[in-house]
């Protein structure tokens, strides 16, 4: 009941071009302030300094962000679910911060690897409207604080891979239909060359489960990553379109059976089974009226790191899937 009262994130938003593939694209942007230790080697007293200083500078900037820090297992469980915030970011914790937008399409960590991270995470594949909202962010900040800056390396940053512009680019996908023919492990390999990087709906041990996939660019342009996705974005299409109708419905009639059947279910069966009625609702098929961003709200309400013994979990998930899809 307490999630439910939340805002859903911006990229929940049924306007999602690519829907059926993918579910949002994410651009994040690193920024250190000059003369302060990175936050791994920094004392309480120099975060404590730096989360006032971030703070400050947002509110005189005019960001209209709210500070989360009052939070329930389950409502801090909800924003790593609805990635505004990695799972690893302990932000409760002294000199440390999380700030997201009112309509939940940007956060900005204070004092995670980088002194701040923005996220900014818009529905479907949208990556200039994702670097239009970041960028915002960022030139707001930086009329109030000094960032560290080299004319030879860039923007400093606390992880050498991140030196320069500090922005990255992502996009959630879902390739089900590479999946399952068996093709997705070439694809991958494909934009090995583009330097894309792959992991999966909760880290890199997670590839595998349901297919989704966050795809990542390690380096090039962003017109090289712009052409990867693309490429995936197609091939995906294509895989689905091949596989045919009846491979889906005998894949879907299966996992709609396991929801409504079972009372008990780990995180990986009700992922594998959110991924099949997920293509489903957005091909359309019979029974399915519901769409795809309706499987997308059941993933973000997924518990990644339950504080519950894992059959008291094992139960929500089952109970939860039965109610929010199919009202039983």
């Amino acid at each position: 009941m307490v999630l439910r009262e939340m805002p859903k994130p911006a990229w929940l938003s049924c306007d999602a071009p690519y829907g059926d593939v993918v579910l949002s694209t994410r651009a994040r942007v690193m920024r250190n302030l000059r003369g302060r230790r990175f936050p791994g080697r920094a004392s309480l007293e120099e975060m404590n300094r730096t989360m006032r200083d971030v703070l400050e500078a947002a509110v005189a900037a005019g960001l209209d962000m709210e500070v989360n820090k009052s939070l329930t297992n389950a409502e801090r469980d909800y924003l790593v679910g609805c990635r505004l915030v990695s799972p690893e970011f302990e932000w409760t914790l002294p000199g440390r911060a999380l700030l997201t937008s009112r309509d939940r399409s940007i956060s900005l960590m204070v004092n995670e690897e980088d002194h701040l991270r923005v996220q900014a995470l818009t529905a479907g594949w949208s990556i200039d409207h994702a670097d239009s909202l970041a960028r915002t962010v960022v030139d707001a900040l930086q009329s109030k604080l000094p960032f560290a800056h080299s004319p030879e390396l860039g923007y400093i940053a606390a992880s050498p891979y991140n030196l320069g512009d500090g922005r990255r680019q992502s996009a959630m996908f879902h390739l089900i239909g590479l999946a399952k023919a068996r093709r997705l492990p070439a694809v991958l390999k494909a934009l090995g060359a583009w330097r894309i990087a792959v992991r999966g709906l909760f880290g890199e041990s997670s590839r595998a489960v349901g297919a989704f996939a966050q795809v990542s660019v390690l380096g090039g342009t962003r017109e090289e990553f712009i052409g990867a996705c693309e490429y995936l974005m197609a091939e995906e299409r294509t895989a689905r379109r091949e596989l045919g109708a009846d491979v889906l419905r005998e894949h879907v009639d299966r996992a709609v059976e396991f929801v409504r059947s079972n009372r008990s279910m780990s995180l990986g069966d009700a992922v594998r089974s959110l991924a099949w009625i997920r293509w489903a609702a957005s091909a359309g098929v019979d029974g399915f009226e519901f769409g795809s961003r309706a499987v997308d709200s059941v993933l973000t309400l997924l518990e990644i790191r339950t504080t519950l013994r894992e059959a008291h979990a094992a139960a929500q998930r089952a109970d939860l899937l039965r109610r929010e899809l199919f009202d039983a």
